[in-house]
C-alpha cells in the first residue's frame, strides 16, 4: 500500500528526469516512481472511532507513525478531515503528520497492512461488546484474531485494551492471556504507563463513560518472544 498521501511529510519523492539526461522511455518510467516512506508505521488504534486517541497519542509518540483504522465510512471521512484541518492550523511544523486513517476491516484484512512483527502497539478501545452468546465470534479479541495481532506486533510489543463493559473485560483477559503469544502486563507497570492513560482519558467513547460515572476497565498484554524451533 502507498503510504505517502496519507504520511506526506514522511515521503520521500524521487528526483525528476534531468532534460537530455534519459531517453523518454526512461524518463517515463522514473517519473511513474512511488514515494518511498522514511518511516514505517508502528502503532494501530483498531476501530479508532473519531480520532480522539490518535490526536492525543501524535504529540506523545512523535517518533512513531500511527494508523486508525475504522470500518464505518463516515466516520473514516471524518476523522481524515480532522487530521487535515489539524495540519492546517500548525503548517510549518511537524504536529499531527504522524497520525492517519483509513476504512478497513480489521477482522478480515488485518495482515494486509502490516508485514510480521512491523507493530509496537496496538489499542482496542471500547470495541463493540456484542453481548448475544451468538454474536461473540464478532467480537474484536479471539484466538484467530489474536493469532493476527501476534503476527504483527513485534516482541516486547503491547496490546492494550479498554471497556466499560465487565464481561467484555473479562472476556477479552481470558482469550488474551491464554493465547501462547502474550502474557499480561502488571498493575503498577499498567499504572506508570503513559498510554494507558491518554486511552482512559482521551477517546470520545471514554469521555462519555466519565460523563456517565461508569467504570472502565483496563488491560495491557506484552507480546512474548516465540519459542526457538526444535532444533534450533
Amino acid at each position: 500500500m502507498d503510504w505517502s498521501t496519507y504520511y506526506p511529510f514522511y515521503a520521500s519523492h524521487p528526483s525528476p528526469p534531468q532534460p537530455g539526461g534519459v531517453d523518454a522511455s526512461e524518463a517515463e518510467t522514473q517519473t511513474e516512481q512511488k514515494a518511498t516512506m522514511t518511516k514505517e508505521i508502528t502503532v494501530a488504534d483498531i476501530g479508532c472511532g473519531f480520532g480522539g486517541l490518535l490526536v492525543a497519542l501524535a504529540p506523545r509518540l512523535p517518533d512513531d507513525l500511527l494508523l486508525g483504522l475504522e470500518i464505518r465510512t463516515q466516520v473514516t471521512e471524518y476523522v481524515q478531515d480532522r487530521i487535515k484541518a489539524l495540519r492546517k492550523q500548525n503548517v510549518g511544523s511537524d504536529r499531527y503528520q504522524n497520525i492517519a486513517c483509513v476504512r478497513a476491516n480489521t477482522m478480515k484484512f488485518l495482515p494486509n497492512f502490516f508485514r510480521r512483527a512491523q507493530l509496537t502497539k496496538i489499542f482496542l478501545c471500547f470495541p463493540d461488546p456484542h453481548f448475544k452468546a451468538r454474536k461473540h465470534k464478532a467480537r474484536i479479541v479471539s484466538p484467530t484474531l489474536n493469532s493476527e495481532y501476534a503476527y504483527v506486533l513485534r516482541p516486547g510489543g503491547l496490546v492494550y485494551t479498554i471497556t466499560d463493559v465487565e464481561d467484555l473485560h473479562s472476556w477479552m483477559v481470558e482469550h488474551l492471556q491464554g493465547h501462547p503469544s502474550f502474557e499480561r502486563m502488571g498493575e503498577e507497570e499498567c499504572q506508570r504507563d503513559e498510554c494507558v492513560v491518554v486511552m482512559s482519558a482521551e477517546t470520545e467513547e471514554g469521555k462519555k463513560v466519565e460523563r456517565n460515572g461508569g467504570r472502565k476497565f483496563v488491560a495491557v498484554f506484552r507480546r512474548v518472544e516465540d519459542p526457538p524451533w526444535p532444533g534450533e
